[in-house]
């Protein structure tokens, strides 16, 4: 007879997914240094050392989803894990785009007389911060509205009204992302000119990746809402979510003052 648990935590099963992960971590990064350093095959390595890591990726949060949902193991005790493992990367993510800003800021306030004491730098095209920069600000802030709204959907037990409001929040994302393409397109500088370029392309572009990732997330969340696997409850991977896009509608408001309007006018 099986002795009854008398304890609230999830002791996990063996799994061969994180031996599988670190070794197409290993293969990509190998791949990736073959293919900056013309060695025949590198290309193929990497090539497969991605599709490994991103099949990883699909089984194990599988794994985790059937745990949580099927298996009815992530209790109020587990869910603090996840819970304070995405608070501490969201503090690392604010952490990584500050060293940007920060760059950014310094070369404003204090230009150096090696790009003419003047800021912008004397010869470099800027973009009129009225234009697309202001037409694109109060979208992510406007989606974080939406997101908000879904999670209170999803606390009132309305789950369509779930799905409407994440699916509203994904479109003004997409929206936001196409209007930061046109806006490369047509930027009068490029990454390569001076140090204006550097900062302007490495703050403005690591945000726009981070807009893409919390997309996914949300798209994830949005089929899994649809599936009907989030309840008052245990919707732990919608917060996660929430709470990282609300970071980077938060977040665009620094740009926008400190590289594009700072800058521009």
């Amino acid at each position: 007879m099986m002795e009854s648990i008398r304890h609230s935590y999830h002791l996990v099963d063996p799994s061969p997914w994180p031996i599988s992960g670190s070794l197409g971590a290993l293969a990509t990064t190998v791949g990736g240094v073959m293919y900056m350093h013309p060695f025949q095959g590198g290309a193929t390595l990497l090539s497969l050392g991605l599709i490994f890591l991103l099949y990883t990726m699909f089984v194990w949060w599988r794994d985790v989803l059937r745990e949580s949902t099927l298996e009815g193991h992530h209790t109020k005790a587990v869910q603090l894990g996840p819970r304070y493992g995405s608070i501490l990367f969201i503090v690392s993510e604010v952490m990584f785009l500050f060293a940007f800003f920060w760059a950014s800021s310094h070369s404003s306030l204090a230009p150096t007389v090696d790009i003419g004491g003047i800021w912008p730098p004397k010869g470099i095209g800027v973009l009129d911060p009225r234009e697309i920069p202001f037409l694109n600000t109060p979208i992510l802030p406007s989606s974080g509205a939406a997101v908000t709204w879904a999670h209170h959907a999803i606390l009132a037990g309305k789950e369509k009204r779930a799905v409407y409001a994440l699916v509203a929040t994904v479109s003004l994302a997409l929206v936001f992302t196409g209007f930061q393409g046109m806006e490369y397109y047509q930027a009068p500088s490029t990454i390569s000119d001076s140090i204006y370029g550097s900062t302007f392309f490495l703050a403005t572009g690591f945000h726009g990746f981070h807009v893409i990732i919390g997309t996914l997330f949300l798209i994830i969340c949005c089929i899994r809402q649809y599936l009907g696997h989030l309840t008052k409850e245990h919707h732990v991977g919608f917060e996660a979510a929430a709470w990282y896009w609300h970071f980077v509608d938060v977040v665009r408001l620094f740009p926008f003052v400190s590289i594009y309007w700072w800058g521009g006018l």
